[in-house]
């Protein structure tokens, strides 16, 4: 039977949320989720008093424990709460740095107490700015031969080492870095993950210039960096466990499981920019059908990230699914992302100038910028990889016979 009790609550957390927003989110930021998070210098006050409302709220982190800041919601209340936002073109503005979807969570998983609270407040309040030092020069999808080193100097540690394609590294306030503590034990078994403030001179980044003409990545170098003997996130030389559960919260940020604001339908964006036929539809039926069919493998991705969710929740944490959804949402933003350009014609060639838009220049950087999705948080053959190995059981044709 029918819980119309539960449908009733969730209906008035329904009309409760939308009050809320309707009362918090700038009407000026609708549908700009992406556009406002583009470029950090230029964010306006619109934008810092959302992330602030939403932060005090505890709505950044909904379903995060309230007894650290999170709004304590139910993960029906959460969906709610999306769908709500999705509504008006409203947005998640914490989704966009590594403290809510990855640092966060794995805290959550491994952080002692005092670390619980020491960390996780500012994150939900989005008043500090994490990144994640995991890849180096000679360690990248062979990560677990990394070289940063971390020795214990009895009261503290200190961090040599260098890390590559570390976003955020420049604006970022803490970095949760893989570093090798035993250098004797095997390469998976003497790694450990630790907490580093990056407010120190022995830190230094260098930003890598990206095609896109954004720098979001960047080279960390560690001479003489210390951290607190408690910096430890898990145990000492388990780092490695810690690290692939980082990578699992990753993954699933980047399938939409953590939620955010619906972008604009294709077909919308269409109707600025091509012909319609005398009933209204687009005129051009090539474009029609790859729309359609664009529009058919977003929806069988959305339909299946709910699937892996409720899976995810009986398992009591992440499913291999996450990895064959890192693909499926790559595909799907990459295609949408080609769609867009196609479709706006010559206005999808603007990188400058008062010809186009913001949005039609951002458009054509955010296409650039996308072509990263098939390598960052492990390139689409290593997801390839895990799906043939972990779920279809198909033997590991890389091992010397």
């Amino acid at each position: 039977m029918a819980d119309f009790g539960a449908d009733l609550e969730l209906e008035d957390f329904r009309e409760e949320a939308a009050a809320w927003l309707k009362a918090n989110f700038p009407a000026s930021l609708a549908g700009k989720g992406q556009l406002a998070m583009s470029e950090r210098s230029t964010q306006g006050p619109d934008l810092a008093a959302w992330r602030k409302a939403i932060g005090e709220k505890g709505w950044a982190t909904p379903t995060w424990p309230k007894e650290y800041g999170g709004g304590g919601l139910s993960p029906k209340q959460a969906r709610v709460l999306a769908a709500e936002m999705g509504k008006i073109g409203a947005f998640n503005p914490l989704l966009f740095g590594m403290g809510v979807t990855m640092i966060g969570p794995t805290i959550l998983d491994y952080g002692t107490e005092a670390q619980k609270r020491q960390h996780i407040p500012p994150i939900v309040r989005g008043e500090v700015q994490w990144c994640v030092g995991y890849s180096e020069p000679n360690a990248g999808s062979d990560l677990a031969s990394l070289q940063t080193k971390a020795v214990d100097a009895g009261d503290h540690w200190v961090i040599n080492g260098q890390k590559t394609w570390t976003s955020g590294a420049q604006y970022s306030d803490w970095c949760g870095c893989l570093v090798r503590t035993d250098p004797t034990a095997k390469k998976h078994d003497g790694i450990s993950f630790m907490l580093i403030d990056m407010h120190q001179k022995a830190i230094e980044t260098r930003p890598i210039a990206l095609i896109a003409g954004a720098s979001p990545f960047c080279e960390t170098f560690f001479t003489d960096a210390v951290a607190p003997k408690d910096a430890l996130l898990g145990q000492l030389n388990v780092g490695w466990t810690v690290g692939k559960r980082l990578l699992q919260h990753e993954r699933a940020s980047q399938t939409g499981a953590i939620g955010g604001g619906r972008a604009l339908p294709l077909n919308q964006i269409a109707r600025k920019y091509v012909a319609l036929d005398a009933e209204g539809k687009i005129a051009d039926l090539d474009l029609r059908t790859r729309l359609a069919r664009h529009e058919m493998d977003a929806r069988a991705h959305g339909l299946t990230l709910t699937r892996a969710m409720a899976e995810a929740k009986e398992a009591n944490g992440a499913t291999n699914a996450a990895s064959v959804l890192k693909n499926s949402a790559t595909n799907v933003a990459q295609t949408r992302a080609e769609l867009t350009l196609e479709i706006m014609g010559a206005q999808g060639l603007g990188w400058q100038g008062d010809d186009f838009s913001r949005e039609e220049i951002e458009t054509v950087r955010g296409w650039l910028s996308g072509k990263a999705m098939s390598i960052y948080g492990g390139s689409a053959e290593i997801q390839n990889n895990i799906i043939s190995k972990r779920i279809l059981g198909l033997p590991d044709n890389t091992q010397s016979t």
